[in-house]
């Protein structure tokens, strides 16, 4: 073994003579001395230092944004304004193309006659015609006025909440309840990466910005007094003062913040400043 072991050595190391001759005289050109183990170190050498230009310029150029997984989040946050923008621009074109439309009928004459509009005299009806009563319907209207004449809850200014329609904020499955008495004063819907977080009501953005303990957080302030919360988010599509409706994209699910223990949304729901159990008013 010690033997086979000193021939490779010597055999690795044993040097090689290359000359270059002028084909005229014959007389020596160049010549340098190579061994196979300084080929292996050159190569080494040369692979080693073209590993690290390749990855210099891939890090320090733009060319990284084409390889999976180098997208940065701003500019997945653009890309999914201008879907927003676009399609909003896409209504607004279908609409003022509508309007155009219609302009150009008027000033051409050719305007289509209503069809609920009748142009036989003979089968005319006023629009103030009333209908008259059967007995039965009159028996009906007078019992119900007497019923309610003294009915107080018609007077009550503030509805019951439970006519209130809430948009559900986030497909996902409850990891976590309210709990007032822990200071949990929301619940967790866990989720899959980048799905929509939606605006339970329409409403006011009031406060967009980022919390050490919940990350990316929005609050919007809704009618009736009430306000919701949405936290841990990966993404915020909206700023403070922007108006929204009910079931608008507000946001992207995320796993931000300390607190935060994978891809969830923590919702709160606030009523006349105190918190409530958002399971009591949204069904999920």
């Amino acid at each position: 073994m010690k033997r086979s072991n000193k021939s490779f050595w010597k055999r690795i190391q044993f040097k090689y003579k290359l000359s270059f001759f002028n084909e005229s005289t014959l007389e020596e050109v160049w010549s340098f001395r190579l061994s196979q183990l300084s080929v292996f170190i050159y190569v080494f050498i040369f692979a080693s230092i073209l590993i690290s230009l390749t990855s210099v310029i891939i890090i320090l150029t733009p060319i990284r944004n084409y390889l999976p997984g180098y997208l940065d989040v701003e500019i997945r946050k653009e890309i999914l304004q201008n879907a927003l923008r676009a399609d909003s621009l896409e209504q607004k074109v279908n609409l003022q193309s509508r309007y155009l439309e219609n302009f150009m009928e008027i000033l051409s004459g050719n305007v289509n006659i209503d069809s609920i509009q009748n142009i036989d005299t003979t089968s005319y009806i006023l629009s103030d015609y009333n209908i008259p009563r059967s007995e039965n319907e009159s028996a009906f209207i007078k019992n119900f006025e007497d019923e309610e004449r003294y009915n107080l809850t018609a007077l009550n200014p503030n509805p019951p909440q439970t006519e209130i329609f809430f948009y559900r904020p986030l497909n996902g499955i409850i990891s976590s309840v309210f709990d007032a008495d822990k200071q949990h004063f929301g619940i967790d819907l866990t989720s899959a990466l980048k799905e929509n977080v939606i605006a339970t009501l329409d409403g006011t953005v009031i406060y967009t910005g980022f919390d050490p303990k919940y990350g990316n957080v929005i609050s919007l302030q809704h009618k009736n007094d009430f306000i919701s919360i949405y936290k841990h988010n990966e993404i915020l599509l909206k700023e403070i003062g922007d108006k929204v409706i009910a079931g608008e994209a507000i946001a992207i699910v995320g796993n931000t913040g300390e607190l935060s223990t994978g891809p969830h949304l923590h919702f709160e729901l606030w009523h006349k400043g105190t918190p409530v159990n958002p399971e009591e008013y949204i069904a999920f």
